[in-house]
């Protein structure tokens, strides 16, 4: 998945490369493609996230959507969260993507565990045993595409609509993925009504059958 918008290389010097992207889905004993939107809150990820679901399932493919979990979070989040909500937060998520992948083809998940730990260092600093669980953990992640900021965050009920914590969020992902050497792919440069096309380009998934004899595609 090399190209000019990764943030980084796919896998650190002398670790397996267990980030490789799979040759293609749909027969059994494939795997399951674990697809995140990652970046701020109040940019779009979830849209996304249903938006590149439906377009999987075009292709037959057995999809599941893992929501943003911070949101059940029984703790405070935002500026005000700690530790605890956000360790919380962190293998609540890993626990709803080992399930999810185990029942489906694909799944497409609405924050990833890079972000979530950027809320954490953002409140709490950088935690050495949940810093390298979230650097091993982003290895498990076929692609991660991230979405940038294109407006102030709107309130929803949950989340902080302070623009400089949003862009403080931005930033800490941006560090982390380069400390982690994550290749996100960033939809920076491409026009919004563009970004699932351009997503779907970038995995590896299996040409649509052609028709046969002359049949149109249905």
């Amino acid at each position: 998945m090399a190209n000019d918008r990764t943030v980084a290389p796919d896998h650190l010097p002398g670790e397996p490369d267990s980030a490789a992207l799979p040759s293609g889905l749909g027969a059994a004993g494939r795997g399951c493609l674990k697809v995140a939107f990652i970046g701020s809150h109040g940019v779009g990820k979830t849209t996304l996230c249903f938006e590149l679901a439906a377009a999987l399932k075009r292709r037959d493919l057995h999809v599941d959507v893992v929501k943003e979990v911070a949101r059940r979070c029984p703790l405070p989040i935002n500026k005000e969260t700690s530790l605890d909500a956000q360790a919380w937060i962190l293998h609540t998520q890993m626990a709803m993507e080992i399930e999810a992948s185990s029942r489906h083809e694909a799944i497409v998940c609405d924050r990833a565990v890079l972000d979530n730990y950027a809320y954490l260092v953002a409140s709490c600093g950088r935690q050495p045993e949940y810093h390298e669980l979230v650097r091993r953990w982003t290895r498990t992640y076929a692609a991660l595409f991230w979405v940038p900021i294109l407006g102030g965050p709107r309130f929803d009920g949950v989340r902080d609509t302070d623009r400089r914590y949003q862009e403080r969020i931005e930033e800490l992902i941006a560090e982390l993925a380069e400390e982690f050497r994550v290749p996100a792919v960033r939809l920076h440069e491409t026009p919004r009504e563009q970004w699932i096309e351009y997503v779907l380009e970038q995995l590896p998934l299996e040409s649509p059958q052609l028709p046969l004899f002359g049949e149109e595609p249905s």
